[in-house]
């Protein structure tokens, strides 16, 4: 789903998502590391689930010398609030470093990790960065004249009905209407935008009480019907009704054809219920929790097939474009039930509409490495 002034966005989106965190004690900046020799012995290739990692050296990693990895530790410290067994030892010196120069941190890298190339474990070259966000949508605590699309948190009979009713079900059986009444978070006045929010998995809502208050929250996500989920992207493309199913496009397409907008919904029989959080102005500078259980930060959070990569890794990614050139740091934070294969990553880019208008249109070719402890 996803091109404005794309490197000034996601740079301001990375900046503004991204909060300086003390180190857990006072601490002077390390003394420089010598880099470690590019041409040491590399280790064996290893086997994690559905890829293979290959061991390269530094050299191989474009960009490298050239990331602002200041921007990415604060992610790093994030990963370290949840860490994965083989990361933990190296969590007290990845806070201390917080305060080191991109030199430093960039020798502490060499020396206690080994990049290792991630390929699919069959062989083949296919590769995907697709890039999802943070949707700022304005919602009614009651239903109105102009917000009619309901917002639901899991109905009490959800884990004994498996699969629940499909999206069509709801829509249109009274008795799945009655399992879901009084169960209602909120209103939305567009269809497409509570897809798109469902689609994300969480969102913040502007919501305009019936006393006429407005408050600021987080939809976080609790739980789905289970049911398979179709892209209604494809279908409109399958169907010869588009050329351009990225975001933009698939709403331009329902603003034209109002009269098959439902009809494409229905397409997509996977509904995701959600929970209602607060959100402090703390809270706000970064994205929602992932799966790993930390909050994602824009620009250095993606989301992997945690069968290929564990959560809480270090990844390098490059991307040619044509949306987005990266070349950068990133943390393995998060997962996706469309996100599966080795050489697969879905991008967080930030909150809001300029970070949808991005996020809608990314779909492109990468590479990754994953940086493991040595």
């Amino acid at each position: 789903m996803r091109i404005l002034g794309l490197a000034l966005i996601v740079g301001t989106l990375a900046a503004c998502g991204s909060v300086p965190l003390a180190p857990d004690a006072p601490a002077a900046p390390p003394a420089a590391m010598p880099q470690a020799p590019l041409d040491a012995p590399l280790p064996g290739a290893m086997v994690q689930g559905r890829s293979r990692w290959v061991p390269v050296p530094w050299s191989e990693l474009p960009g490298f010398q050239s990331d602002a990895l200041h921007e990415a530790w604060n992610a790093w410290i994030r990963s370290c609030e949840r860490p994965a067994p083989a990361h933990a030892p190296l969590c007290p010196e990845v806070r201390r470093l917080s305060i080191a120069s991109a030199e430093e941190q960039r020798a502490w890298m060499q020396q206690r990790l080994q990049p290792y190339r991630v390929e699919p474990l069959q062989g083949g070259s296919e590769s995907l960065l697709t890039g999802y966000y943070e949707p700022m949508l304005e919602g009614t605590r009651q239903p109105t004249a102009t917000h009619q699309v309901p917002l639901y948190r899991p109905p009490a009979d959800l884990a004994a009905r498996r699969p629940w009713y499909t999206r069509q079900e709801i829509d249109t059986l009274p008795q799945a209407r009655a399992a879901l009444r009084g169960r209602e978070i909120a209103y939305l006045a567009d269809p497409l935008d509570a897809l798109s929010l469902q689609i994300q998995g969480s969102g913040r809502l502007r919501i305009t009480e019936p006393d006429g208050r407005v408050s600021t929250v987080r939809l976080a996500f609790a739980g789905t019907n289970e049911q398979p989920y179709r892209s209604v992207g494809s279908w409109l493309l399958q169907q010869g009704l588009l050329r351009d199913a990225s975001w933009p496009g698939i709403k331009a397409w329902a603003a034209r054809n109002p009269q098959r907008a439902q009809e494409m919904l229905w397409v997509n029989p996977r509904v995701v219920f959600f929970r209602e959080e607060a959100l402090s102005d703390l809270d706000a500078q970064f994205g929602p929790r992932g799966a790993q259980g930390v909050p994602l930060t824009p620009g250095r959070s993606i989301a992997v097939d945690r069968e290929s990569i564990p959560y809480g890794t270090p990844v390098w990614l490059a991307t040619p474009g044509p949306t987005l050139a990266l070349q950068r740091l990133v943390f393995a934070q998060d997962t996706g039930s469309a996100i599966v294969g080795a050489v697969r990553a879905d991008y967080f880019v930030g909150w809001g509409d300029a970070a949808g208008e991005v996020a809608g249109r990314l779909k492109q070719p990468l590479a990754l490495w994953v940086l493991w402890p040595k």
